[in-house]
């Protein structure tokens, strides 16, 4: 006999998961544009490239597409893609990892390392996918201020030995500030760090770190997990596909847990075309250098401070957070679809994405306007 509604045993879910909120780390804009009810003119505030994928990438996803290729497993291995990676950064394949963007490769990342307990640090304000992966496995997540807009790469490290952390996570050029810290302050920083901590540092914007040198590639320190994207430069978001440069017992342990199946077929294709078109990567950094000084002039136009930026967005300073907030909503009434940092005092900044032309013009023609009437008020 079946039981009644009323008996049904509530669904068990784990302590952790059962404490969590009911949150995800972003609203996206198809979330907005439902709200309004109407598509964004200008879809700016997501960090994605507004130049396309490589057209080799595009030639190759056709081909694919022509010869069955959705209808085959992907390589559970991306051998191929890997191969193309280790000559790139000139390093063995055994220390390469491909996943399906960086997004899923921190929650691996935390996994491997961190149990109910663990801390985790961070920078207050910092890409908040790691938060989210840290409070899923029940890590405590520890934060230290920014410093002049930057990555406070001692603080963190102090932080880092005052709480016993297994985790640091720090973004170079950072996400949401688009600065960069030098990278002997990040070897200083793995100088200091002890034996157990793992260091995850996240380059998805390093393509356009123009003005600055990358730390070089060393794959012989298992404190170092290094993590790089499609998804910027490269102009692959919407196929979700990133990779690891990491120890050899590092890969191994990703190997052990990740999703074998998680890349589809055809961003490895893409990917692998991708890597091997260089002239592409260039045309795209250079609409990104010309589409920083575009924002650069508008805020000069408007008498806005800015920060110079090492990723394809600006963060301009509206001198105050209700500020901020007020024009992300005008904006978005007015077909803009923008974001800002979220945590104080960064708060008081907009987060201007390098768009299209038109992007830009729809941009230019909302904003000016807005700021008049609110520098009048």
């Amino acid at each position: 006999m079946l039981s009644s509604k009323n008996s049904i045993m509530p669904i068990q879910l784990t302590s952790i998961v059962n404490a969590l909120p009911d949150a995800t780390p972003f609203i996206g804009p198809e979330t907005l544009e439902r709200e309004y009810q109407r598509p964004f003119v200008a879809r700016i505030g997501a960090n994605e490239s507004a130049f396309g994928i490589s057209p080799k990438a595009n030639d190759a996803i056709q081909n694919a597409v022509n010869n069955s290729g959705c209808s085959w497993y992907a390589d559970p291995e991306n051998f191929e893609l890997r191969s193309l990676l280790s000559q790139k950064h000139k390093i063995p394949l055994e220390n390469v990892c491909v996943d399906a963007g960086i997004d899923s490769l921190l929650g691996l990342t935390i996994r491997m390392f961190a149990e109910p307990g663990t801390s985790l640090i961070t920078s207050r304000g910092a890409y908040p996918t790691v938060n989210y992966h840290a409070n899923g496995y029940g890590a405590i997540i520890r934060s230290v201020p920014y410093k002049n807009n930057h990555e406070d790469t001692v603080a963190l490290t102090q932080a880092t030995h005052a709480h016993k952390a297994k985790l640091i996570y720090l973004a170079n050029p950072d996400n949401p500030m688009g600065t960069c810290v030098h990278p002997d302050a990040i070897q200083q920083l793995l100088n200091e760090l002890p034996e157990d901590c793992v260091l995850m540092l996240d380059e998805a914007y390093i393509e356009f770190m123009d003005t600055m040198p990358s730390l070089p590639v060393d794959i012989n320190d298992p404190r170092l997990v290094r993590f790089r994207t499609f998804s910027k430069a490269y102009g692959m978001a919407g196929m979700r596909i990133g990779y690891v440069m990491a120890h050899k017992d590092i890969v191994a342990g990703f190997n052990r847990i990740r999703n074998h199946f998680g890349v589809n077929r055809l961003a490895q294709i893409a990917a692998a075309a991708s890597v091997q078109d260089t002239h592409f990567l260039a045309h795209a950094k250079e609409h990104v250098k010309q589409g920083r000084q575009r924002i650069y002039d508008l805020a000069d136009s408007l008498s806005l401070d800015y920060l110079p930026s090492a990723t394809n967005f600006v963060a301009v300073n509206l001198g105050n957070h209700e500020i901020a907030n007020n024009l992300i909503k005008s904006l978005a009434n007015s077909g803009v679809f923008m974001r800002k940092p979220m945590v104080a005092p960064q708060d008081r900044y907009l987060r201007i994405g390098v768009g299209s032309d038109d992007e830009h013009r729809h941009l230019e023609s909302v904003l000016i306007p807005l700021m008049r009437t609110a520098s009048e008020a």
